[in-house]
């Protein structure tokens, strides 16, 4: 007969300690960035008035919801994982009937009282435990184009409506799961395509027209002149070969005039292409309009204010950082969005270099702890969804500060159990204390 679960029992303590570590650093600097002298700490806490005194709710209930995980059996995680799954796209299509829209996406279901739920959030949950279950079947054989298909369908499902939700840096970290499929097999060449389209992307942007067809060009002719003795032998080689050039430098036209002109708004456009020193030229008409339109009323805005008052709060911490409350930016409210996309930079300015590099071990430290768990897994269903917890935990960390010191473009994602709000820090709770309470079961067999 089988134990019944136990709260301790089996608990890995080192995860457990960085878990708890970074959610009180993360309240420390939410309480940094919104704490003014002559505010009553207490009175604050009572009213929950303040994102800080939030965090703390956030927190009981995310304590909560970690003790009634570990006290849940295993198995109950691959029986529901499908019909959790299901249920984490049925109610991110209920965003697009009910949905809250806030600052421009309407990715939120009011929950009363001030609280509102991302579904998006969650799904990455259930989207970790579908694709374990997937992976972890008997009959599933990740060598067949037709399971990668299915498994790609079941990560990239969820990233598709986050994308028509406008919410773009959800939507990036569902392609983890990439990361996860190629230990379980994958073939290494998708990633090889999938990398080879984002430096051809990235050329698209730094090369002028000219040059990059030029370049182009240029590397076709070389694959010719070493590939002759192959072409000679079999001509649809140089019709390949031709063809995949011409569609590079289609590509360059998709990216301009459709890419940044049409799929973009003005504003994503402007943070993509600040990235690399460029500004944005609008072509189509009804652009050209707009920008002639917030010109000639002086109502243009500047998109990159948010990063260049990041990167001035980051520089200003220096080695040392300025001290706990004694941060100029971050007590002059000069970071929009600090309590949460841009948290990190009231940890850099406050403490410094040194601070920032400590807080970047903590994670590093928790993300190779959870690789170690998982490569201790019997089970595949185990081991993949601790993978998925791995991949997303690096996916938001890299994301996030990139974006913070102008390394990526503004695109609204959350720096794990650091950034204020409930459904993120919620989420990963539910992440990492189901990953445990499966390595705390790691003898048995689920699928």
């Amino acid at each position: 007969m089988q134990e019944k679960a136990t709260i301790g029992k089996g608990v890995d303590k080192i995860t457990l300690l960085l878990y708890y570590t970074l959610v009180m650093v993360g309240f420390i600097a939410i309480f940094s960035v919104e704490y003014r002298s002559g505010d009553s700490f207490t009175q604050s806490l009572l009213e929950l008035k303040k994102n800080y005194s939030k965090q703390v709710l956030f927190i009981g209930v995310s304590s909560l919801v970690g003790v009634f995980i570990l006290l849940i059996d295993s198995k109950f995680f691959t029986t529901i994982a499908n019909l959790l799954y299901a249920g984490g796209i049925l109610l991110m299509l209920l965003t697009f009937v009910i949905g809250k829209d806030i600052s421009g996406s309407k990715s939120w279901i009011a929950l009363g009282g001030g609280f509102n739920l991302q579904p998006a959030e969650l799904c990455k949950v259930f989207t970790a435990l579908a694709l374990a279950k997937y992976l972890s079947r008997q009959e599933t054989e990740f060598k067949t184009f037709r399971s990668h298909l299915i498994a790609f369908a079941i990560t990239l499902g969820p990233a598709i409506l986050s994308i028509a939700q406008k919410e773009t840096g959800l939507a990036l970290v569902y392609f983890s799961f990439f990361l996860v499929m190629y230990r379980e097999g994958l073939p290494a060449w998708y990633l090889i395509v999938g990398f080879s389209i984002v430096v051809l992307f990235v050329t698209a942007i730094l090369l002028s027209f000219p040059v990059y067809a030029i370049m182009i060009g240029v590397i076709a002719f070389i694959a010719i002149f070493y590939l002759w003795r192959l072409i000679r032998r079999n001509f649809v080689l140089l019709f390949f070969i031709l063809l995949l050039g011409g569609s590079c430098v289609g590509f360059k036209y998709f990216v301009d005039n459709i890419v940044f002109d049409k799929v973009l708004k003005p504003y994503q456009s402007e943070r993509v292409l600040s990235m690399f020193g460029k500004t944005y030229e609008p072509k189509s008409a009804d652009r050209i309009a707009l920008f002639e339109k917030e010109k000639a009323t002086g109502k243009k805005k500047d998109y990159t204010y948010n990063v260049k008052q990041s990167k001035i709060a980051i520089g200003s911490g220096g080695f040392a950082g300025k001290g706990f409350l004694k941060g100029v930016t971050t007590q002059g409210d000069f970071v929009p969005e600090q309590h949460t996309d841009f948290i990190f930079t009231a940890i850099a300015e406050s403490f410094g270099f040194w601070g920032s590099a400590l807080l970047l071990g903590l994670y590093f430290f928790l993300i190779f702890r959870i690789i170690a768990l998982a490569e201790r897994q019997r089970s595949v269903f185990s081991r993949v969804y601790a993978y998925s917890v791995a991949s997303i935990l690096f996916f938001h960390v890299f994301i996030n500060i990139c974006m913070t010191i102008g390394l990526m473009p503004v695109i609204g994602i959350t720096l794990p159990l650091l950034s204020y709000g409930g459904s993120s820090l919620v989420t990963f709770t539910i992440l990492i204390f189901i990953m445990i309470r499966l390595d705390a079961d790691r003898q048995m067999i689920l699928r």
